[in-house]
């Protein structure tokens, strides 16, 4: 079960990072988008793509 949960957060963190780079959205804060959380990945995301 830990295992299908731990794939199931690296496959939607792999979804946002893609979404970011198809926007233009490389680093943030001089952080690379690969280094973020899900959470910070999905508000980013919100925050400068949803919005647009």
């Amino acid at each position: 079960m830990a295992n299908f949960l731990r794939e199931a957060v690296e496959k939607k963190k792999q979804m946002y990072i893609q979404k970011l780079l198809n926007a233009g959205v490389y680093k943030v804060s001089d952080r690379q988008l690969y280094d973020l959380t899900l959470s910070e990945l999905e508000t980013i995301y919100k925050a400068r793509v949803e919005r647009r």
